[in-house]
């Protein structure tokens, strides 16, 4: 559900479909060159499995985090063949009495948990946190996890073709592009790849809390990682002692549903944002009607599409651009100053920066997209026939044209991926402690839909509210009755229906000015990626 980058500091990170990087994470990822390794599986009937072993990686924005690694089987279905690594980090519990571990995962699938534990330790209260192992994971194929899956350098590499076939010369570039992406991961990856994929992941983290020595773990979760937990709940209810699910994934619709539904929430937010940039028209001069300022944007698109600005920012690539604003609304000011600079001054230089701080993928998210489009071909059925993308994507862009066919080439690898699908598992649970989950009204990533769905699937689950909030990502991300409501939750496994009014809408910033990571939930979509 993210779109992968690695981004320096400060620098948002791009694509629904994974990775995330923390205003820390290069500074973690250098510390975690030699973990310490153990190995949780394949010991021998009634053998303890060995303990983790941490090593101290600390950061001076985390100076208690410690790093390990992880042996598991590749295929848990035989626990003595090929072993795999997962990366790890922790915050440890500081309080006399701890309520054990607490897993945190960013989403994707693709995203690097590692940055994670720090600033959920860091952004807890204190009280809260000290009770908790704070453990961040790269899971199976991730980032520093071995082996780490990479496909296809350069997929990205701009300008490409109009994600928009209008003609057949266009859907055929396109076509050859998705083609060669699944070849290359056969290629490179056929023997890791039929094991790359949700229930392998969740049964790591089983694997995980019998190393940890753990009688049980809780977990807390984004967007992606709202499934990965509901499917570890799924396979292990009674190993479950807190349940965090925030930004919910619709767990009926994986994966080429939810993507389509996806589609129409992302025009819906992106009708938002230019609603926005038209109530400061004395800033942007684009108009005072959104519907103008629309057709200003789709006028700039078509612009492109004749001249990619800077020889690298096409329609693709503009949407690329745009996109983030869908996950977080801290971004429009610099993405409204971009628009007016083309539009209204004729400079495509700003939006050229804009591509390249919030479109660009860099040559490390092959990596994150990767194991993106292995997890989401692999846990459920995609359509095998063409005809049925082209038909379900035109009827879906004639509603909501601003990502739609964007959003299917991301996808369509899995038209022509190389291992046949499974069959994604039901997550109905009766057997859990009450879980928590979070969810905006008007989230585009995860459209509020899901969390109703997963509410009923999970017996006794509460639901809180964030009415009328856009963001993708919304708790330990300033709002105050948010971030109270998963504290107490997290103290006492107590959780109620519940609903907390948005955030305020951003202010027109300079495009110059970097938003400041600790605006609001700057911090926290810094770390958290896009696509999903």
């Amino acid at each position: 559900m993210l779109r992968p980058t690695n981004r320096p500091a400060n620098r948002p990170v791009t694509k629904r479909a994974a990775v995330l990087v923390s205003i820390s994470v290069a500074t973690v990822a250098a510390t975690l060159a030699s973990p310490a390794t153990v190995t949780a599986a394949a010991a021998p009937p009634g053998a303890k499995a060995a303990a983790v072993s941490w090593t101290g990686c600390a950061t001076p924005r985390y100076p208690t985090l410690q790093c390990a690694s992880l042996k598991v089987p590749l295929d848990h279905d035989r626990p003595g063949g090929r072993q795999i690594s997962l990366a790890l980090t922790r915050v440890p519990h500081t309080a006399a009495t701890s309520q054990g571990p607490l897993l945190v995962n960013p989403g994707g699938p693709g995203g690097s948990g590692r940055g994670l534990a720090g600033y959920v330790a860091a952004t807890l209260p204190k009280d809260v946190a000290a009770q908790f192992d704070v453990i961040g994971f790269d899971p199976r194929g991730v980032g520093k996890s071995e082996p780490a899956l990479d496909c296809g350098a350069g997929h990205f590499a701009p300008a490409r073709p109009d994600s928009v076939p209008r003609d057949v010369a266009t859907e055929e570039a396109n076509l050859n592009r998705v083609k060669a992406f699944a070849e290359s991961c056969r290629s490179k990856h056929a023997d890791v790849l039929p094991y790359i994929g949700t229930v392998s992941a969740a049964r790591d983290l089983e694997a995980l809390r019998t190393a940890l020595g753990a009688p049980k773990i809780s977990y807390y979760g984004y967007s992606y990682g709202t499934y990965l937990g509901a499917v570890y709940a799924k396979l292990h209810p009674a190993r479950v002692h807190r349940l965090v699910l925030d930004s919910v994934v619709d767990p009926s619709g994986v994966w080429y549903e939810d993507n389509l539904a996806q589609d129409q929430a992302f025009d819906a937010r992106h009708k938002a944002f230019l609603a926005w940039v038209a109530q400061y028209d004395e800033k942007y001069r684009l108009g005072t009607d959104p519907v103008r300022v629309e057709n200003r944007w789709y006028a700039m698109r078509e612009a492109l599409r004749e001249s990619p600005a800077g020889g690298k920012v096409g329609p693709a690539e503009l949407e690329d651009t745009y996109m983030p604003g869908g996950y977080y609304n801290g971004y429009w000011p610099n993405l409204a100053e971009a628009f007016s600079a083309y539009e209204v001054e004729h400079d495509p230089k700003p939006l050229v920066a804009a591509y390249e701080r919030f479109g660009a993928v860099e040559p490390s998210a092959g990596n994150s997209y990767s194991v993106y489009t292995a997890v989401q071909c692999r846990d459920s059925a995609w359509p095998k026939d063409w005809n049925t993308w082209r038909a379900d994507m035109w009827a879906t862009h004639a509603k909501a044209p601003f990502m739609t066919w964007n959003n299917a080439w991301y996808n369509a690898p899995c038209a022509f991926w190389p291992t046949e699908p499974l069959a994604a598992p039901d997550v109905t649970n009766a057997d859990l402690p009450p879980a928590l989950l979070l969810q905006a009204t008007q989230d585009a990533a995860t459209p509020f839909g899901g969390a109703l769905t997963m509410k009923e699937k999970l017996k006794g689950a509460a639901l809180v509210v964030e009415e009328g909030g856009g963001n993708h990502g919304i708790s330990l991300a300033g709002s105050k009755c948010l971030d109270e409501k998963v504290s107490a939750y997290l103290r006492t496994g107590k959780a109620a229906d519940a609903t907390c009014a948005a955030q305020p809408a951003p202010k027109p910033a300079a495009l110059t000015r970097a938003v400041p990571p600790s605006a609001g939930g700057a911090a926290l979509h810094g770390l958290l990626g896009y696509r999903g």
